[in-house]
């Protein structure tokens, strides 16, 4: 999961800030990972955002949260807009996208592959995407340029993967949210021969199971939010791959929603550096155990925690194991 160093290196992103992200992230598992099996998705949720929220009080950092909760008014908790950090006005000025728990449903039922996940970039790198649905498409390293595309039908994106991969179509898996919006997605999979791995939940971690060969994943297809995307898109930057996405529109408000966040061309589709550009962090901890990490676990006076950390500029990923003492 290496790529080759991006020459868009920050000096407000240093290294320090880098390990500190993990913090934050471990902050979020660990208070989420005490009703993991409880099935209160709001109580779960509700823990690792006061977490995460206290987590960054510790940084020196001006962050702004620009994907989050959702507006002032319908999210109280880690809104859209609202300042994180310990020294508003005087640190670093940072763009900040999260989901303290991505797969509230997950946690609550005990299920696999629960994250608290969080993306850090200089102010202005991050797309300020609506909480409206995405139509994505992702690919992990070592592609042609363009191999992917929603331009393209679902035959013919996973024929031009699996030509570039050297392999046949039956042999490439694709990974799909198991929701009934994808069954004509299904079907049109089905009819490639390609294999399909469906999760219940935790779109991001789909799409960063592409980058990681140990998955056996090669392409993420469907309909997630837009808000993951951007969180997605950021791991993909660090770790190298391609990412198309294209907002989808139920209704006039939502059309609304896009525009007062700034977008002006509803039918673009947006590639990886439209998304995430500049020099960016990703980190991710684990909460319920998953094809990326390990969950949180609790032994007799300690609790250990998995998590990755990613950086754009210098091409590094770091795989973090905590041990945090209970006592």
């Amino acid at each position: 999961m290496i790529s080759k160093p991006n020459p868009e290196s920050s000096h407000v992103l240093d290294r320090v800030l880098v390990l500190e992200m993990v913090r934050v992230t471990e902050a979020a598992a660990i208070a989420a990972s005490k009703l993991i099996g409880r099935g209160d998705e709001d109580a779960a949720d509700a823990a690792a955002v006061e977490a995460m929220r206290r987590a960054f009080d510790d940084l020196a950092i001006d962050g702004t949260v620009v994907i989050g909760e959702g507006e002032r008014d319908e999210a109280p908790m880690l809104y859209i807009g609202e300042p994180v950090g310990g020294s508003p006005g005087k640190g670093p000025k940072i763009d900040i996208a999260l989901d303290p728990l991505e797969g509230t449903s997950i946690t609550a039922k005990a299920g696999a592959n629960a994250l608290a996940v969080l993306a850090a970039a200089e102010e202005g790198c991050l797309l300020h995407a609506p909480d409206v649905y995405m139509d994505k498409i992702a690919v992990g390293p070592g592609y042609p340029p363009d191999v992917i595309s929603l331009d393209r039908s679902v035959r013919e994106n996973v024929e031009a993967v699996a030509e570039a991969k050297g392999c046949k179509p039956d042999e490439i898996i694709v990974c799909v949210l198991d929701r009934p919006r994808h069954a004509d997605l299904i079907a049109q999979l089905r009819e490639t021969g390609c294999g399909i791995q469906l999760i219940p939940d935790g779109d991001v971690a789909g799409v960063i199971a592409t980058t990681n060969e140990e998955t056996t994943i090669d392409l993420y297809m469907g309909v997630g939010g837009a808000p993951e995307g951007v969180l997605a898109a950021a791991a993909l930057r660090c770790t190298g791959g391609q990412f198309n996405g294209r907002l989808l529109f139920r209704n006039d408000d939502e059309r609304a929603r896009a525009t007062k966040c700034g977008i002006e061309d509803l039918d673009r589709i947006y590639k990886l550096d439209d998304l995430a550009k500049g020099d960016c962090i990703f980190a991710a901890t684990g909460v319920t155990d998953g094809s990326l990490l390990g969950g949180v676990k609790r032994f007799r006076g300690v609790m250990t925690t998995e998590s990755v950390v990613m950086r754009a500029s210098s091409g590094t990923v770091r795989w973090v194991t905590g041990e945090h003492r209970t006592d």
